[in-house]
């Protein structure tokens, strides 16, 4: 497991993508949260993390799956898949050394950001933060990060064209992250099915965390997502 996910590892920062990764997630975020008056940190009033929090899944949204498109798409299209079959090697092995590399990059993606807070902590007047909330919304976001790793790697699983891998990837995060949320917000769900609605999205667990209280329920929830994506990804390679 740890030699595919080695592989992986070497394979993205060998070049420069895992660095533009990286760079376009704080720059993005940066341009939001320091540039744009609209949502400037510096307009909000107080010193708060909780802009970044709420503007970072839909990055990772995004950049998640541009990071994991070829992850199984690219052994399929160029035929390595039959070679990994003939390591001694499961296909848990296989779909976790993958996955692991991913929650590895995403580890140097979102530790960086980790400025944002230092920057914001010595423009305070007082010098503090909320110490708990952000760190509750950190292990959010690295929870959220794993969920739409999960889910990007299993639809890497199902083409050998990079960039459908891509688009599948996105629309499936959107909608496990924000379609349950606009679905209980119809008028005739209203007062009656809408909150069990919106629990069973990303969404209403991630802003949970994010409030600074990691609930185990929440927890579960994620490792249980991430679970069945992996699954469906190991018995869409059995099929393979």
């Amino acid at each position: 497991m740890w030699s595919i996910s080695k592989k992986e590892l070497t394979q993205f920062f060998s070049n420069l993508t895992g660095y533009i990764a990286i760079i376009l997630f704080l720059l993005v975020n940066g341009v939001f949260l320091f540039i744009l008056k609209e949502s400037s940190i510096l307009e909000y009033g107080y010193a708060s993390m909780d802009k970044f929090f709420e503007l970072a899944p839909w990055v990772l949204m995004f950049l998640i799956p541009a990071i994991t498109m070829r992850s199984l798409a690219d052994e399929f299209k160029t035929g390595t898949f039959e070679i990994l079959q003939t390591l001694p090697l499961t296909r848990w092995q296989i779909v976790l050394g993958k996955y692991v590399a991913v929650l590895i990059v995403m580890l140097f993606v979102i530790i960086p950001s980790f400025l944002y807070v230092l920057t914001i902590k010595n423009l305070s007047a007082t010098g503090t933060m909320d110490s708990g909330a952000i760190a509750g919304s950190y292990i959010g976001l690295f929870l959220l990060a794993a969920v739409f790793s999960a889910i990007s790697l299993s639809c890497s699983g199902f083409t050998n064209n990079a960039v459908v891998s891509f688009l599948i990837s996105v629309f499936a995060c959107l909608i496990l992250y924000f379609g349950f949320n606009a679905i209980s917000k119809l008028p005739f769900l209203q007062g009656n099915a809408d909150y069990y609605i919106e629990m069973v999205g990303i969404d209403f667990h991630y802003r949970s965390i994010s409030r600074g209280v990691v609930d185990s329920r929440d927890v579960i929830y994620f490792a249980s997502i991430i679970y069945l994506f992996l699954l469906i990804t190991v018995k869409n390679l059995n099929k393979k």
